[in-house]
């Protein structure tokens, strides 16, 4: 039972009722399904539905197993990955349940304190005790971590993101402690380029990237504004409206993990994700994988067992323009580019 002093959950908009953005959405999807993807930064306009749809995503994810009681959500059966305390206690003595995926908010004015947990001040000051208060990071260990404006975020933040995701755990030296817990999650981060860029080091770190503008379509755009306004006028109800579509969604990601390992990749598929990197002087290898990789989640997604050269070139854009070099002889967009090399690949299989 709810305690009567507890805070409701907020009611997020649903992300099966955003309209539009089927390439944000579909990132999201894959990654959820296959974390190993990386993370995704969707850049683009304001008011184009960045953040509603990455809170929204909260909704259709499925619950994992965790250790009870854990901060860090340790995984059960992954005991490479159990913190301190969870790797010191017996298997046998570890309380397990369903806990819903973590997505967590980084706000762009958080301290490094906040993010990274700190020593707790009041088990200190009262008791005398070294008590470690644990942060952003391990809050978000094994699921989702938010940072919307991400392009403006601190550059000592982001050198700490990157030390973290290359190593999926976070070690925490200060105040006299030592502590040592795991921290792998989804980055995604939202901005509008005009405010800035990512850093370079940051952005080869995403496995795939949207761009998203707002919808040019006059049907889409008064659909749009038709939701959000009834949602505003009834939270609970609207998101009642679409809470079958939600069931779809996270049940079809469900099927999708449990199917991932099984779906064949033939060499030709390789070769042809080989092909196109190469085409377009995608630097190492970076790019092959997370192409084949998003496209294997695609097939899953769709319950297919092959992988296909369709399903590549379909993922092919949100997984390689962020990887291109930029020619100043060229000012046509990624995505532009990247259609054609694909359009030449076909030309000389013909």
């Amino acid at each position: 039972m709810r305690s009567t002093h507890e805070k409701p959950l907020p009611i997020n908009f649903p992300f099966t009722a955003i309209v539009g953005q089927e390439d944000m959405r579909l990132a999201l999807v894959l990654a959820s399904i296959d974390p190993t993807i990386g993370g995704v930064p969707v850049m683009g306009d304001r008011g184009t539905g960045k953040s509603t749809c990455v809170r929204g995503l909260a909704a259709v994810l499925p619950t994992i197993s965790a250790v009870a009681g854990c901060p860090y959500g340790c995984d059960p059966d992954d005991g490479e990955r159990h913190c301190d305390t969870c790797r010191a206690t017996p298997p046998d003595l570890l309380s397990v349940g369903e806990v819903p995926v973590p997505v967590v908010d980084l706000p762009i004015g958080a301290t490094e304190d906040r993010v990274v947990g700190a020593l707790d001040i009041e088990q200190a000051l009262l008791f005398g005790r070294k008590r470690f208060e644990p942060g952003l990071l391990a809050k978000a260990n094994r699921g989702f971590l938010y940072i919307d404006e991400i392009n403006l975020l601190d550059d000592h933040l982001v050198d700490l993101l990157l030390d973290v995701a290359a190593s999926g755990e976070h070690v925490v030296e200060r105040e006299g402690l030592s502590i040592r817990h795991p921290a792998r999650f989804v980055l995604v981060g939202s901005g509008n380029p005009e405010e800035g860029e990512l850093r370079p080091q940051l952005l080869d770190r995403f496995g795939l990237s949207v761009d998203v503008s707002s919808p040019t379509d006059l049907a889409a755009r008064v659909e749009a504004v038709k939701r959000r306004d009834a949602f505003e006028r009834d939270k609970a109800g609207f998101a009642a409206r679409w809470r079958e579509e939600e069931a779809t969604v996270r049940a079809r990601i469900v099927a999708a993990r449990d199917r991932l390992e099984a779906v064949e990749v033939a060499d030709e598929v390789l070769e042809y994700a080989s092909r196109l990197c190469l085409a377009l002087g995608s630097d190492g290898l970076r790019g092959e994988l997370t192409l084949i990789r998003a496209a294997r989640a695609l097939a899953a997604f769709e319950g297919l067992a092959d992988l296909s050269g369709d399903l590549v070139r379909r993922v092919a854009p949100m997984a390689l323009s962020h990887r291109l070099r930029k020619d100043p002889l060229d000012d046509t967009s990624s995505n532009v580019r990247i259609a054609r090399a694909i359009d030449a690949l076909s030309a000389a299989a013909s």
